[in-house]
């Protein structure tokens, strides 16, 4: 390209550096398209592709932000060509000096749009010297019909274990990088934010539970954009769909150490049940199927049609509830169960188990059914019920129409993976995984097929592609919804504080539970 000396008086030396800035990057430019162009008709296969995060062969929602990535290569300057089959929508250019590549949101957007179904595929070169130049493997990504639910609400929180600061829940856009404060317990008496549920992905019907020794224990329920205080704590918590009540899990829980390993940190119940509230009436009751004697109870969810209730079920195990921790806690597996419930009726049938943990010889944890009721998904770890601290910790899938369950191999890895849930339309799930460094817990989304497959998971994309290497907190408890939580923080924070709430007595009193005398309860035998 011929450059021009063009001055103009004062302006002169301005205009003269914007027009030489300008040449000597379109020079760039077109060299870079020529010589990439070169190596793909003649050099044949690239360089591995090393960036940062790796999202080549993820297949992605049409609605996801910019995958923006920092490429690993050292290098004077970097090319970016992003092309998908579409022939309205042409590709997307980057030319920068900085291994950070941030892509323009509309101009992805519309290349998302117009590749729906279809692949797209990420050029990277990089330039050594004004000589040398590398060009690497393509990135492909494939762009699915069906879009993921537009919102991400998560609980951050630091990786201290012995002090409530700074956590909050955190919502998402995962359209774009907008991102905002549920709610952060530093308005709120520095209280400590346990689990967030909703009701079918939507936020008209949400719970927050509460832990201070200020404002003492309760649990925040919103309902129709309105923020109210219930007067006992709710454990883990799965709405019911008519939205008329909510089974959570009490829980007794205590947090001990290892000496060394991988994971420091463990969790046991020393004991838990499970019970409901209703909201027309405004209490709380238990029935005997879900608070036994021999049993600990935990971790609810209900089946699209609401006729059934799943959840998760150990022997009591503890001859010396006060040691902690108890010596035979590795022993502790959780068996798959579930009980029937009749809405109008409001009766309970007999717990049955569906899938033991002898089966798989692990425990069997967190389960969460797709919106259409064929798929449940679960994790399952080597012992205990609190699987984010332990790399054991994989997720699998049951079909509940076969009754068969696999390994999801793709979406696991060496450390735990855990703490999941389904998109409205059942085709995305989002999952916590500490695949990353083993000690910070990130958000990642895979895709699911109509056959129950999973793909290639990617992490939730950023605006800057190194700040999870230098974000020192942890993304837990991810919940996808369709619109935003309708209560502003000032008002959740104030509902905490607040001590006007609504009494409600707790149906569950952890008292002294007798041992189970047989591995299986008389209820389970033959109840497959």
């Amino acid at each position: 390209m011929r450059k021009r000396w063009i001055v103009l008086g004062v302006g002169g030396p301005l205009l003269l550096g914007v027009l030489l800035w300008v040449g000597d990057r379109q020079l760039w430019l077109a060299r870079c398209r020529a010589w990439s162009n070169y190596h793909a008709q003649h050099a044949g296969e690239g360089l591995p592709t090393r960036i940062n995060p790796d999202y080549d062969g993820a297949v992605i929602p049409p609605n996801i932000a910019p995958l923006n990535f920092r490429a690993l290569t050292a290098g004077r300057r970097y090319y970016v060509r992003i092309a998908g089959r579409g022939r309205r929508q042409p590709a997307i250019e980057l030319l920068s000096r900085s291994p950070s590549l941030r892509i323009p949101e509309r101009p992805w957007r519309r290349l998302l749009e117009a590749n729906v179904g279809r692949d797209i595929t990420i050029d990277l070169c990089v330039a050594l010297s004004s000589r040398r130049h590398e060009r690497h493997n393509p990135i492909c990504l494939s762009v699915a019909r069906e879009p993921i639910d537009p919102y991400l609400v998560n609980r951050v929180i630091p990786p201290l274990y012995n002090y409530w600061e700074h956590i909050e829940v955190r919502q998402r856009d995962l359209r774009s990088f907008r991102e905002r404060t549920v709610v952060h317990n530093r308005a709120a008496g520095n209280a400590c934010l346990n689990c967030h549920s909703f009701r079918e992905n939507r936020a008209d019907r949400m719970t927050l539970g509460v832990r201070s020794g200020t404002v003492g224990s309760s649990t925040v329920m919103v309902c129709d954009g309105v923020a109210e205080k219930v007067g006992t704590k709710f454990g883990y918590t799965a709405w019911h769909p008519s939205g008329l009540l909510a089974a959570y899990s009490v829980n007794e829980v205590r947090q001990f150490f290892h000496w060394a390993g991988q994971e420091v940190r463990d969790v046991v119940d020393l004991d838990s049940g499970l019970a409901y509230y209703d909201l027309r009436g405004q209490r709380a009751w238990t029935t005997p199927g879900l608070n036994r004697d021999d049993r600990l109870e935990t971790y609810p969810t209900w089946t699209p049609d609401g006729q059934w209730l799943y959840f998760c079920s150990a022997p009591f195990p503890w001859r010396n509830r006060h040691r902690i921790p108890p010596e035979n806690y590795r022993q502790c597996r959780y068996d798959l169960c579930r009980i029937s419930y009749d809405v109008e009726t409001k009766r309970w049938g007999e717990p049955e188990v569906v899938l033991p943990a002898a089966e798989l010889g692990k425990s069997l944890l967190l389960p969460r059914i797709s919106p259409d009721g064929r798929f449940l998904l679960f994790c399952a770890c080597d012992y205990g019920c609190f699987p984010i601290y332990q790399p054991s910790s994989d997720l699998y899938l049951l079909d509940l129409r076969t009754g068969r369950w696999r390994r999801l191999d793709v979406l696991n890895s060496p450390r735990s993976e855990s703490w999941h849930c389904w998109s409205s339309n059942g085709r995305w799930v989002a999952f916590s995984s500490k695949r990353q460094d083993g000690l910070f817990t990130r958000t990642y989304l895979s895709y699911v097929d109509a056959s129950g497959k999973t793909h290639q998971p990617f992490v939730v994309p950023q605006k800057d592609p190194a700040s999870y290497d230098s974000c020192l907190k942890t993304y837990t408890v991810p919940e996808l919804i369709l619109e935003p939580v309708p209560v502003r923080p000032q008002r959740l924070a104030q509902t905490i504080i607040d001590p006007t709430q609504t009494q409600v007595d707790s149906p569950i009193s952890f008292e002294p539970k007798a041992q189970a005398s047989a591995p299986e309860a008389a209820w389970q035998t033959g109840r497959r």
